[in-house]
């Protein structure tokens, strides 16, 4: 098929109309920019949407570029190293733009652009172990696929993470009980890659040697300040349908991550944002310049924006299911860390009389849903600040509130996942 590129869709994959024909639809084709000609082969089709890739490209964007890693079209991890970093930042802002707009958000303020250094930005990735060619080696899964991809490089990862693993490759061959065993490994470095944790994924227990495994990599990697082993259930099956069970532990539990003024535990393991230059942005957005008597953070993680808000608030309350990382971050007179859903949480509030004067609050990717959305809304809240990782639910989470009465009052957008398709908003709504 001769195609030409119309625009770029979250997912990361341009769009063409094929008109005319018996075939007639969308047709979406990975690594394309906007005004690119194609010709395209057809690789499956599915009703009116096709899915196809590009046998040849016939004249190309200004905005391409050379990608920087060697596995990137192959790998499942990038979607846009084909695009100069300008032209990354004009596709999400789009793409935002339009999500909003086609869930009947009109009147939009203006997007507003957040970015820093596109590379060497992520502080946690998650390598799977497999041997190939005779050899074990440390890779991520092949585009739109389950078969393993050995990798040479992750240039989107902070430089020690991958050297570790590296490492690690090379210290396990002293150990092959554990070679055999570990089906993934998770590396987490604090905010200038002085600590590192590591986490072992293992489809069985291996040998009952793990401290002298561990002291073995410390020889190598001093900035290993503790590592865990952890055995999946149910081996082989995708990572949503996992459940681990931690065996073994060794060092330090978590490391301490330097977030501007404010330094937070943060347990191996647990979540944290995973952009290294980004996060004081994104707190900065999410609790600059606001104060009073009383804030909830909903969703609250180990309390990255609970913190910074008790500097201005006289009470915060900070909600997360697992308060044990919020509890060691979040102590103290006019701090309180309470173990509950979002939901259980505001289902109670609206029978109290107390109501907050802000509520920030930075749900999973499923976003917040109808209910809670109607729940403050009830609570009549003059502020509340919503940090998302999915425009889709970000806008019909957004649809809600304005419904129930807020309006969008500052709109940012976080580039918080550089080189890929994935984007962080900061939306301040106000009534």
């Amino acid at each position: 098929m001769r195609l030409s590129i119309e625009k770029v869709v979250y997912g990361g994959s341009g769009i063409a109309r094929q008109e005319g024909q018996a075939s007639a639809g969308t047709v979406f084709v990975p690594f394309t920019l906007p005004g690119e000609e194609i010709d395209a082969d057809l690789i499956s089709t599915d009703g009116s949407r096709m899915d196809a890739s590009v046998k040849e490209l016939i004249s190309a964007s200004s905005d391409r570029v050379l990608p920087r890693c060697i596995h990137f079209g192959v790998c499942g991890g990038c979607q846009f190293q084909h695009a100069s970093y300008d032209a990354q930042l004009s596709l999400k802002r789009e793409i935002l733009q339009e999500t909003l707009q086609r869930a009947g958000l009109s009147s939009l303020p203006e997007i507003e652009i957040h970015a820093a250094e596109p590379w060497e930005y992520r502080n946690r990735i998650r390598l799977r172990l497999q041997e190939f060619d005779g050899k074990l080696r440390a890779g991520y899964l092949k585009r739109g696929s389950t078969e393993f991809l050995p990798i040479q490089m992750c240039p989107i990862a902070a430089p020690i993470l991958w050297q570790a693993a590296e490492i690690l490759l090379d210290v396990l061959e002293a150990f092959p009980q554990w070679a055999k065993a570990t089906q993934e490994i998770e590396l987490f470095t604090a905010d200038e890659e002085q600590k590192i944790q590591l986490t072992f994924f293992l489809s069985s227990m291996p040998a009952k040697n793990f401290a002298e495994l561990c002291n073995a990599l410390l020889l190598r990697i001093p900035q290993l300040a503790g590592a865990g082993a952890q055995v999946i259930e149910t081996p082989g099956k995708s990572r949503r349908f996992q459940r681990a069970i931690p065996i073994e532990s060794w060092g330090a539990a978590g490391l301490t991550y330097n977030v501007g003024e404010e330094s937070y535990w943060v347990g191996r393991g647990s979540f944290f944002q995973v952009n290294r230059f980004l996060v004081s942005r994104l707190v900065q957005l999410a609790t600059g310049g606001r104060g009073g008597r009383l804030a909830w953070d909903l969703y609250a993680g180990v309390g990255l924006f609970s913190r910074v808000l008790a500097k201005n608030f006289a009470e915060v309350v900070a909600v997360e299911v697992e308060k044990g990382n919020l509890e060691a971050n979040f102590r103290g007179e006019g701090r309180r860390a309470v173990a509950a859903t979002t939901l259980e949480f505001l289902r109670q509030a609206v029978l109290e009389r107390d109501r907050p004067e802000l509520i920030v609050m930075d749900p999973p990717r499923a976003g917040v849903g109808t209910e809670v959305c109607s729940l403050i809304g009830r609570l009549k809240t003059p502020e509340v600040v919503y940090v998302s990782c999915d425009p889709a639910t970000l806008s019909r989470d957004l649809r809600e509130m304005v419904d129930s009465g807020y309006k969008m009052d500052q709109l940012h957008l976080v580039d918080m996942f550089p080189q890929t398709f994935h984007q962080e908003t900061v939306t301040v709504l106000r009534r």
